[in-house]
Order: C-alpha cells, then structure tokens, then sequence
C-alpha cells in the first residue's frame, strides 16, 4: 500500500520543516513505510523550492512540481493529483492550519467502510473574525442557492482518497476549475469529519479579492442559474412593461386630453425595450455559456520542471 501526501506552495517557507516531520510522523503511526510528499510549487516568491531541494536530499520520498507560474490554489491542486502515484491520496494545505497528523482518521475511517471513497475535513464553527465568518457564510450560501447540487459548508482542502476516485476527477477536462464543487459533484460515497482549524500564524494568502474571484470561478464552473435568472427577469420586465403600455394607451382613449403620456410613455418603452434586451442578452448568454463549456482545450497549468 502507498500513500500519495499532495500539497502546494505559495509563501510556504516558514512551515515546511515541521510540515514533513508531522507528516512522516502520520505516516509512521498508520505503519506506511510506502509514500510519497508531492510538492507542488504554484510560483511561490520565497525561498520554498530551495528549502525543499535542500531536505530531499535526505529523503528521496520528496517529490517536486515545479509550475512555470502561479496558477492559483486549485490547478496546483490538480497538477499534484495528477503526479501522484499511490493506492491512496491524502490532499492538504500545508500551513498548518490543519495539522498532518489528521492522516490517521482520516485513513482509519477510511479503511474501516471500504464502500466508502474519500473523508473529507469540514468545519463545524468557522474560525476567524466577524468579517471572515459573514462572508464564509455568504459564500457557501451563494454556491449552493447557485449549483445544481449540494456541496456541504464549510469545507476543508483536508481529505483522503481512494486511486478509483482521484482518476475520475482527473478524468474530467474543465479549465474553469473549482475542485472543492468538483469532488462532491462526481459523486461516490463520501463522509465528512469535523475538524477545528487552527488560527494560521502569518497572513492568509487568501485575499478578499481572491475569495470573491473563487466564487465567481465557483458559480460560473457549476451553474448557469445567474443566466437563465437573467432570462426570467427580462420576460417578467417585458410582460410588466407591456401591460403598462396597454393601460396607458387605454387610459388615453377614455380620458383624451385629459391626460398627457408622453414623458411616462418614453419610460415605459425605455423599460419594456431593456426588458426585451434582457430577454435576449439572457437567451444568448445561456447558448455561449453550452458552447464555452465545451469548447474548453486550453491547459490548466504548464509544469516547468520535475524533481524526482
């Protein structure tokens, strides 16, 4: 049996030593003695991929990826499963928020249902500030009110999966990638174990403006809801619009002179023409949003070198 340990790096350099000891200490508590640490280097600024050529001089288990820029989290994510080699994955960030040492649930609980494919980490109580928490929330409510599935809140990067699973996530060609939505959308028996995440010592890498382009990534990847919502809203404008025509017209007949539309008739045809445009900007958008996901060829990521 061989356990693939997959993590990334951006900023990484202050926690790698104690990132590998705990994560040899893991393995030796669940007697793995056939492993590998695959490092995936996503453009990392400091001095990570150096501090790691250096320890795998003295463990050749280390395996590095060495991407030409930064990708971002999840195609490096991506690029790590796709080099690794073992019967089972174990996937996590290596800042230590979550500490390695949760391997051994997570393959106890997994070795323990064989009818079950992964054990994923989630969050019971979000750790954080207020600000942190509230848009943590937003974001999980978004994407579930958004997909056409339900993906649980809250979730790790933390999780263990069996060699059947991770080919078939890796089987699916999407350049708009949101692993997190990806690994509960392909199915197969999953279960959730609570973790607590630890306060990250120094500053998230994971900006504000990078937690609104995840989720824009996030809606866009699984759902055309935000489209066809668009499609609906120029229908019910244009109905609206119509009838409003209709009854000033009527009440232009009845009343004559009486009364004088031409300023609220110009609003009204503004807004029933906006509500058409709606309508077909809407029609078109769902087609080009069929047609994008299929047309999708370009690489996710271009590894530079390989340290084996």
């Amino acid at each position: 049996m061989k356990i693939s340990i997959v993590t990334t790096l951006y900023l990484s350099e202050p926690f790698l030593e104690e990132f590998i000891n705990l994560s040899l200490k893991a393995l030796s508590k669940i007697q793995c003695d056939s492993y590998e640490l695959v490092f995936v280097n996503d453009g990392s600024p400091d001095q990570s991929l150096e501090k790691l050529l250096e320890k795998k001089k003295n463990n050749n288990n280390i395996k590095i990826i060495d991407l030409s820029r930064n990708f971002g989290h999840h195609y490096a994510m991506q690029a790590g499963l796709r080099y690794s080699s073992g019967q089972y994955v174990f996937l996590i960030d290596n800042d230590l928020e979550v500490s390695p040492l949760v391997l051994e649930r997570f393959y106890n609980e997994l070795i323990d249902n064989q009818k079950i494919d992964a054990i994923y980490g989630y969050q019971e109580k979000r750790k954080g500030s207020f600000v942190e928490k509230a848009t943590g929330h937003i974001f999980w409510y978004v994407i579930n009110k958004v997909s056409d599935f339900h993906i649980p809140q809250n979730l790790l990067t933390e999780r263990i999966m069996t060699r059947r699973y991770v080919d078939k996530i890796l089987s699916i060609k999407d350049t708009n990638l949101f692993l997190v939505g990806m690994f509960h959308w392909i199915g197969f028996k999953q279960k959730g174990i609570p973790i607590v995440k630890k306060q990250r010592k120094s500053k998230s890498t994971y900006t504000f403006k990078k937690r609104i382009q995840l989720m824009v990534q996030a809606i866009t990847s699984f759902s055309g809801k935000p489209l066809v919502w668009l499609f609906n809203f120029g229908i019910i404008l244009s109905v609206i619009s119509a009838f409003f025509i209709i009854y000033l017209i009527s009440k232009k007949i009845i009343l004559g002179d009486q009364i004088q539309i031409g300023w609220t008739s110009i609003i009204a045809t503004n807004v029933f023409v906006l509500g058409l445009f709606s309508t077909f900007l809407g029609l078109v958008g769902i087609y080009l949003f069929k047609i994008f996901n299929q047309v999708q060829g370009r690489p996710n990521y271009i590894i530079k070198d390989t340290y084996e």
